[in-house]
């Protein structure tokens, strides 16, 4: 039987991976605080990575694979260094956010990446992802993927981003819902299952890969389309460019009081990512309305006006769309 650690396994990505290779026969220990339960049929071993000997349960194994999601580098440092030699094999998750710079179109895995971060200076997030990634390829060489997805979206999202618009499509009903305008604006996702899939393939195959994990670029305005549309909504959409956005205390991204997804125009090679290692490696894209699709009806088990981590709150938008419209 193949011996899989998962170095987190109660979270939301970690926890579908681990959930991912039970379902494919593995033995699947979860290697987590302990505060969350682990997927069913999975061991939990309780730890905290940032205690002197978080790994030495762990260490006393053979693993056939390892899976590593963590973006604090001291963490991943440590846990690389104990298990390097009792692993065949290891798949870091790393982010699109690990690039130095979002200015060129299509960009592939060979785009310049940022700094590692150095003990002791202030966190950064880019910087942080290529520190792991530093002490990945130190410890494991040739034995380890290093997956880089970009935005990640699905069913049971923790936040928000892309769940708000289906969402709010359906919120909405027959009401008018408030977007950003979309010239020049891309988005680029992958399904929260396709990225697990992805990364049980790679253990399983022991692959030694860089690879960028993304779906398609598309127009913004399409994937906002595709949102209105699964939801049924059928009132009108009110743009709003980004200066009267930015005036109104509307933020970029994410958070509370944003509009999610949408980002200054000055980010060119955002959303644009070359996927063509990910297909070669035979990474599989499902169609965004299926996503959409599954996302809402998750929505909707979990309420559809309820207090959410990014986006307006329906009070705040409709505030926003009677001062567009000149009624305030």
């Amino acid at each position: 039987m193949t011996n899989v650690l998962i170095l987190g396994g109660t979270g939301w990505l970690s926890g579908r991976v681990a959930r991912a290779w039970a379902d494919a026969g593995a033995r699947v220990t979860c290697l987590a605080r302990g505060g969350r339960p682990a997927p069913d049929g999975t061991e939990l071993i309780a730890a905290d990575r940032a205690a002197p000997g978080a790994y030495d349960a762990v260490a006393e194994r053979e693993w056939d694979e390892v899976v590593e999601i963590s973006s604090t580098p001291e963490h991943v440092a440590a846990a690389v260094a104990a298990l390097a030699p009792v692993a065949r094999h290891l798949t870091y998750v790393s982010s699109l956010s690990v690039y130095a710079a979002n200015d060129v179109v299509g960009a592939d895995e060979g785009a310049e990446v940022s700094a590692p971060l150095r003990p002791g200076e202030e966190y950064d997030y880019s910087r942080a992802k290529a520190a792991a990634e530093a002490s990945v390829r130190d410890a494991f060489g040739d034995r380890a993927a290093i997956v880089r997805p970009g935005l990640i979206v699905g069913p049971g999202d923790p936040t928000d981003r892309f769940g708000y618009w289906v969402a709010r499509f359906a919120l909405a009903g027959e009401e008018p819902v408030l977007t950003p305008t979309f010239e020049g604006r891309m988005a680029q996702v992958i399904d929260v299952d396709d990225l697990a899939a992805f990364l049980v393939r790679c253990g399983a195959e022991k692959r030694a890969i860089v690879s960028n994990a993304v779906g398609d670029p598309m127009p913004l305005r399409a994937l906002i389309d595709a949102a209105r549309e699964v939801a049924g909504h059928g009132g009108d959409v009110v743009e709003a460019d980004d200066e009267w956005l930015v005036a109104h205390d509307v933020q970029y991204w994410m958070g509370p009081r944003s509009l999610p997804l949408w980002l200054p125009s000055d980010m060119p090679g955002f959303a644009t990512r070359s996927h063509a290692a990910y297909s070669a490696a035979g990474g599989s894209l499902r169609d965004v309305r299926d996503t959409l699709r599954r996302t809402l009806a998750d929505e909707r088990a979990r309420g559809l006006a309820r207090e959410r981590s990014s986006g307006l709150t329906r009070a705040e938008e409709e505030e926003l769309i009677a001062v567009r419209r000149g009624r305030n």
